[in-house]
């Protein structure tokens, strides 16, 4: 089997999660990994990155939006731990035979109708 580059694109496109799943099960599939792919060990490695994600901001206190004090080393950083988590969720889903995207639509959905608008508006001044 032919393996794809894995670097990414230079132009700026939309990613699916239906290509991040397929580009991660190549990536495990050619190097033999789908045998340490069970759901558990994933989800530990998940929990792990979200670990290091967490000592980003551990010290920080409260972070403006946008993080416009950020050094580009900093915000480097944060993209490759999101990364890492996003990833490791994906490729969860995936192993679980989990359509994400779907599952994330319709978390959206069950939450609207939990916390409808008209709720929080009526209370606003």
């Amino acid at each position: 089997m032919e393996s794809r580059s894995y670097e990414p694109e230079k132009t700026a496109k939309d990613v699916s999660l239906h290509e991040l799943r397929d580009r991660l099960a190549e990536f495990a599939q050619v190097r033999g990994w789908e045998q340490y792919h069970s759901p558990r060990n994933l989800l530990l490695a998940l929990v792990g990155e979200v670990g290091e994600l967490s000592e980003i901001f551990q010290w920080k206190g409260e972070v403006e939006r946008g993080l416009p004090n950020w050094s580009a080393a900093e915000r480097e950083h944060l993209e490759e731990e999101l990364s890492d988590v996003l990833l490791y969720l994906v490729r969860l889903a995936d192993v679980c035979g989990l359509d994400l995207g779907h599952a994330a639509l319709s978390k959206i959905v069950k939450n609207a109708n939990k916390y409808p608008v008209a709720a929080f508006t009526r209370a606003l001044p």
